[in-house]
């Protein structure tokens, strides 16, 4: 009998200090759901769920009859699984690395190269970068979800080095009256100018600076907060999260120069190369490049790279809705929502609605392999190739080889799913 080409996946979780405890963590209760033989630790902190071939978490084809497999050696079996664009351009690798995030504290402030850089920097440090690949990244929020993406407008930034004493202490007055004079000129080179210098002397202050400036900010904001004072002027819900979390870190400051995105479910936001971010709160679905590249510059206890970070980051600075992602809906009996960014052909992630009256929808055949989530619902998953359906619960991760077709029958609850595929 022919190899099934569409078949569930045992995934791995990936504990980090940030991530979420026990079941407060959907990354925890979706691996449970699935898996009995996950039991949840209630101190431990479930970060992610990988799906993929990456090596520091492989998934694994679950076969009936047969031994489970990596499909890292599954794929290399059945190349033509990949599809053809996708075989030829990336030398018979799957592209992409899907995951589920639960985030309790802040990820480090950070960027990921673009391949060029990646390049370089293999080239120069394989001990921490680790691999000659980019790392666009796509978050689509499960839950409500905080994060910092890319740079303010420089007049934003203006205002709070005009607002805040503590913050000018930090970055130095000359840089921050230079930047709130450049933000009145038009040109765009002296505005990322600015922002460079005096990015630069926030990351590169002396930690002790940092740590008496941000103690004074903190306990202003807390003394507003304690007699019902508006304390949003600071982002003041920001600030003290930072600073419970990382006390002294420089990187409490950088909310004055990033944006502070808000994301609702099914929302989400992109981080291209070189754009500064970090995750502060919430669960959400991600998508990026298969690589694992980060240059970090704060709230971290790894290693922490600032002068690669300042020399490499863009310093435009764009207004915060620039910094959500918008998906095209196509609205039938269910609600497919597509979000794929421009120029990134290594992924792209698609999200499956199906509400309760619905009971049976087809998944179309892609020029890509795909990897599938059931975020909610139950049903079953029949495919040409499979000799009995795949049964779908919360956390069912599935594969599908390029070309193929797979039609979901639903119980009466609806559904909720995420598929990651290539779009080349």
């Amino acid at each position: 009998m022919a190899e099934p080409q569409v078949f569930e996946l045992r995934c791995g979780v990936m504990t980090y200090a940030w991530g979420k405890i026990g079941a407060d963590s959907e990354v925890a209760k979706l691996k449970a759901s699935v898996d009995p033989t996950f039991k949840i630790d209630p101190t431990e902190k479930y970060a992610e769920l990988w799906m993929g071939t990456h090596p520091n978490c492989p998934s694994y084809a679950v076969r009936k009859g047969k031994e489970d497999v990596a499909l890292l050696d599954w794929i290399e079996a059945n190349p033509d699984s990949l599809g053809q664009k996708v075989k030829d351009y990336f030398k018979m690798k799957l592209p992409f690395l899907f995951k589920v995030l639960s985030v309790r504290t802040s990820l480090s402030i950070q960027t990921h190269p673009n391949k060029a850089d990646a390049e370089e920097l293999f080239r120069k440090r394989p001990d921490l970068y680790k691999d000659d690949n980019h790392k666009p990244e796509l978050a689509i929020a499960l839950t409500p979800f905080v994060g910092l993406c890319g740079f303010r407008p420089i007049t934003e930034i203006a205002d709070y080095f005009q607002r805040i004493e503590e913050l000018r202490n930090v970055v130095g007055p000359q840089l921050c009256v230079k930047l709130m004079t450049n933000s009145r000129s038009l040109t765009p080179q002296t505005h990322c100018e600015a922002m460079r210098a005096t990015f630069s002397g926030l990351i590169e202050k002396e930690k002790e600076t940092v740590k008496i400036e941000l103690e004074k900010l903190v306990k202003k904001v807390q003394a507003m907060k304690k007699k019902g004072e508006d304390i949003s002027p600071y982002v003041g819900d920001i600030l003290l999260k930072l600073h419970e979390e990382f006390p002294g870190d420089a990187g409490a400051f950088a909310i004055y120069f990033l944006n502070v995105v808000r994301l609702q479910p099914g929302e989400a936001m992109f981080l291209r190369a070189r754009i500064p971010h970090a995750y502060l709160s919430g669960d959400c679905m991600e998508c990026m490049a298969c690589s694992d590249n980060v240059v970090r510059a704060g709230l971290t206890f790894k290693y922490i790279d600032k002068h690669t970070l300042v020399s490499m980051l863009d310093y435009v600075g764009y207004p915060m809705n620039r910094m959500k992602f918008v998906g095209v809906e196509d609205v039938n009996d269910i609600t497919v929502t597509s979000f794929h960014p421009a120029d990134i052909v290594d992924f792209g992630v698609a999200k499956y609605e199906a509400p309760p009256k619905v009971k049976e929808f087809r998944m179309a055949p892609l020029q890509s392999a795909s990897i599938s989530i059931v975020i909610q619902g139950k049903g079953k998953a029949s495919n040409s190739t499979l000799p009995d359906p795949i049964e779908l619960r919360r956390g069912t991760v599935f594969f599908m080889a390029a070309m193929q077709e797979v039609t979901i029958n639903l119980a009466d609850e609806g559904m909720l799913l995420f598929r990651a595929y290539s779009t080349i």
